[in-house]
């Protein structure tokens, strides 16, 4: 297949130009890190846009970076640290668990809308999205947003590129919020619990003073893959606590006891913590060098456990809960059975199943994004023909 590597946004809108012209399709990529996700459909051409780079604008007293969108996320992360600063929504690195190499790029992780552990408090990548530039269907280069948090000129705009996978346009350029980094950070561990006694002791620790930033519950079967097996025997509910060193410690120290109440409680300090959420972002446990279909399920954080427990009357089904339960990793030992995950979703109250990895065959018969209720199907199809009239990006990799 061939492969377009523009170098300017220029260039790239002539490409894109000249492609659409012919109504010929192109594969909208990045660092493709996360090749093989997606429903199936079939390019021309690969449009990339890892040639894009540079951080173009960064202030660190204003918390704003504006860079192109084939920037290394490590460079982002590199010049953040340097300043003591963060990506709030700690994407995550796909490779291990997509068996990928590449770079990861900060466009793909907002087109991705890549959100880690620190999600259901500091929101998904889209929530720090201040600014986009991105060359639409017909060529045309579009600017929305702005690097001033107020501005909101363009806002839904944004937002709609996000997630939105490369399917309405090309993104050149995203501007986003920079937080300050916690000074430090200390995991609670809570251990021996089953996955209903978690989700509870998870919502009774968000309920405390403490600032709880990362709630997660790992069950004996993948406890012992994370810290090479240096957790505390069983499973394991970790709680995480960041900061300044001194509010870290009081706040730590009273979620330690309200929680020797409720079950046996050991602590890590800064560096294990750190290692400990990285690899529960990505996905340690399932990065097994296999195909078997791994889904990435959001629902209510006290209906998780009860979907898990209700497939597994049903199929061989793994899973891991993170975001207070309400992110499922669930990795099924044979086939994707999406029919039946999304059946349960649906008679549990409702929730988003993606189907992150999967062999080719299972995803010719499994959509990757949950199916869309009839009337957001049409309005998301209006909003694709005026982004992309002739239908030549990622057709069909969403729906």
């Amino acid at each position: 297949m061939r492969e377009f590597l523009p170098k300017t946004e220029g260039e790239a809108a002539a490409i894109i130009r000249d492609q659409a012209a012919r109504g010929a399709a192109l594969s909208i990529v990045g660092g493709n890190t996360r090749a093989g996700f997606g429903n199936a459909f079939a390019a021309e051409a690969t449009l990339r846009s890892c040639e894009l780079t540079g951080i173009v604008a960064y202030n660190p007293g204003e918390m704003v970076m504006t860079a192109r969108a084939g920037t290394p996320v490590a460079e982002i992360e590199a010049a953040l640290v340097q300043n003591g600063q963060m990506m709030a929504f700690e994407p995550m690195d796909h490779r291990p668990l997509m068996a990928t190499d590449g770079e990861p790029t900060i466009g793909g992780v907002f087109a991705a809308n890549v959100s880690g552990p620190r999600r259901f408090v500091s929101g998904a990548a889209r929530d720090s999205l201040l600014g986009v530039r991105f060359v639409n269907g017909k060529g045309e280069i579009v600017k929305a947003g702005g690097r001033v948090m107020k501005n909101v000129t363009g806002l839904d705009l944004v937002k709609l590129m996000a997630g939105s996978h490369g399917t309405l346009g090309l993104l050149t350029e995203v501007t986003f919020r920079v937080p300050p980094r916690p000074k430090t950070e200390e995991t609670i561990i809570v251990s021996g619990l089953n996955d209903a006694e978690a989700a509870n002791i998870m919502a009774a620790a968000m309920a405390l003073p403490v600032d709880v930033s990362g709630a997660a519950h790992l069950p004996l079967t993948v406890s012992w893959t994370f810290l090479d097996n240096q957790l505390p025997e069983g499973a394991a509910t970790v709680l995480r606590v960041e900061g300044l060193a001194g509010s870290v410690a009081v706040r730590a120290e009273k979620l330690a006891s309200a929680m020797r109440r409720l079950g046996s409680v050991t602590r890590l300090a800064e560096a294990e913590s750190h290692r400990l959420w990285r690899e529960i972002r990505n996905v340690k446990p399932y990065a097994d060098d296999t195909m078997r279909p791994v889904w990435r399920v959001s629902v209510a954080p006290s209906i998780g456990h009860q979907l898990v427990a209700a497939l597994r009357l049903e199929a061989g089904i793994d899973a891991y809960y993170d975001w207070q339960g309400g992110l499922v990793w669930m990795r099924m030992e044979a086939e994707p059975e999406g029919e039946l995950v999304r059946r349960y979703i649906h008679a549990l109250g409702g929730g988003h199943a993606t189907l992150l990895r999967a062999t080719p065959a299972a995803r010719a018969t499994t959509p990757s994004f949950q199916p869309q209720p009839e009337a957001v199907a049409l309005l998301s199809a209006r909003v694709k023909e005026k982004f992309d009239p002739a239908g030549i990006f990622n057709p069909g990799k969403m729906g």
